[in-house]
């Protein structure tokens, strides 16, 4: 009898989706694990793999439509099977269980690709004042764009969904992005693949069409500092190329909603407006922590970067001030076991936050190197969503953008976000004498349902204790 094949959730807050592209073709035969077609949802575009081995004898959603999740899409079954009674008998139906989360195969292939339809996904630093709660922002710097030509990858033989042997030469790529390619005169070489596994899909021909050697240089610079042993550091200047390429050509017109920017106007809206948020502000003298971490890095090949010292030290305070580390459910505050800290990354369409577990756990080392792991696969689209939900507390840095101080919004399961502002110098009073010190001024945001005021202070004057002598975080 012939499946039906519905829309599934590819990543906990879908909805729906829009199926950017069919791998698969009608008629052809594929087996259970066969990427059948790619769909954009509110946070990437990924693989939909087909759950069963068989003909694909009908596509019913084309591409470039939206499906709601448990939504028919397709119909599977043995070549010359009818097709028609089973889509009939399955339209407008959900699926019995098909909001529920994807399998876990595919979960594991879930990737996190930009929501650009003709601009370079360029990730930078920025506020985490206009983030989305279901990606927990902060935002760690994402260092310097450089434009200009990509390098050319050396690309074995590969294959895809189907069995489809590509020319030899030539990156891993959907049909249409090659027929694409043709028509446009784009040498597939010099694009740079944002679909699962780095695959060139139409969308990324596109781009680079409407901006010549502007998209593949960007998104190249990206990619290549996503490799082991890149430093995320520089932020993106305002006058820098990649800023001028994303502001170009928005004057005067109206660009629809990608579903990431819906998902964050929505659930932006949810969390200011539901959660009643209050402010409590620190001035934190610097001079200590900033000297221990040269101190470290004197020798090391590459340093520890300054939000590696950052989180270990929140997450010490959290563990000292456990009502923090909490979650409104409702009916019942839940208390979180570890301190699994976010730090966002802007994309050019939104924003994706990788999450380091257990850092109350962690050494300095150790929270270091997992966090450059994932900003590097955040920058190349391949976060899954295990890698970016469930923050129990987020972090969001300004300072690299000169920005003195901010107020962030909270980013749910987490009742609490830390907006930090520029280390600079001030004239402060030591003793009888006014000196200059490097001061970093901090902003907690917390939801009142959860956090009171007093609990608050009593955290952010353990943190500033922490900063301002880290040796305190050994006691």
């Amino acid at each position: 009898m012939a499946e039906p094949i519905f829309m599934i959730a590819l990543s906990p807050t879908m909805n729906e989706g829009v199926i950017a592209e069919w791998v698969a073709k009608e008629g052809q035969v594929l087996k259970s694990g066969d990427a059948l077609c790619e769909v954009e949802t509110d946070k990437a575009t990924m693989a939909y793999e087909s759950p069963v081995s068989g003909s694909l004898l009908k596509i019913l959603q084309p591409a470039g439509s939206t499906a709601a999740v448990g939504q028919l899409i397709a119909v599977m079954g043995k070549a010359g099977e009818d097709w028609q009674a089973t889509a009939a008998a399955h339209t407008g139906q959900a699926a019995p269980g098909a909001a529920a989360s994807a399998a876990p195969s595919q979960a594991a292939s879930a990737q996190v690709a930009p929501q650009a339809p003709a601009t370079a996904s360029t990730p930078s630093p920025v506020p985490s004042g206009s983030q989305p709660p279901s990606t927990q922002p902060a935002f760690p710097a994402l260092g310097p764009v450089a434009m200009g030509a990509p390098e050319a990858p050396a690309y074995a033989e590969s294959r895809i969904g189907g069995g489809n042997a590509l020319p030899a030469g030539l990156p891993p790529s959907s049909p249409l992005a090659r027929k694409l390619a043709k028509e446009k005169g784009v040498d597939l070489r010099s694009v740079r693949g944002s679909g699962p596994r780095g695959r060139v899909i139409a969308r990324d021909i596109e781009a680079h069409a409407a901006a010549p050697g502007g998209y593949a240089g960007a998104l190249s610079a990206a990619q290549a500092a996503a490799k082991p042993g890149s430093q995320a550091a520089s932020p993106v200047p305002a006058s820098s190329p990649a800023s001028r390429l994303s502001a170009k050509g928005l004057r005067s017109e109206r660009v629809p909603l990608s579903k990431m920017r819906s998902i964050i106007a929505s659930r932006l809206s949810q969390s200011y407006s539901g959660s009643p948020h209050y402010f409590v502000r620190v001035a934190i003298d610097m001079e200590r922590l900033l000297e221990l971490r040269a101190a470290i890095n004197a020798g090391r090949d590459k340093a520890l970067s300054l939000n590696a010292f950052v989180m270990k030290l929140v997450a010490a305070a959290l563990e000292r001030h456990p009502v923090i580390n909490a979650s409104w459910e409702g009916d019942a505050i839940r208390y979180l076991p570890s301190a699994d800290l976010g730090l966002a990354v802007a994309l050019e369409g939104g924003l994706i936050t990788p999450v380091v577990r257990s850092c109350e756990l962690r050494g300095i080392e150790d929270i270091d190197g997992e966090l450059g792991t994932l900003v590097a696969k955040a920058r190349a689209g391949a976060l899954k969503p295990e890698e970016y939900g469930g923050a129990s507390f987020t972090i969001s840095n300004l300072g690299s953008f000169g920005v003195e101080e901010f107020t962030a919004i909270i980013n749910p399961p987490g009742s609490a976000i830390l907006a930090l502002g520029a280390v600079s110098k001030e004239a402060v009073v030591v003793g009888d004498d006014i000196v200059a010190r490097r001061i970093m001024h901090a902003t907690l945001s917390s939801d009142h349902r959860v956090i009171d005021g007093a609990q608050a202070a009593a955290f952010m004057a353990e943190l500033k204790a922490l900063f301002e002598e880290p040796a305190r975080a050994l006691m």
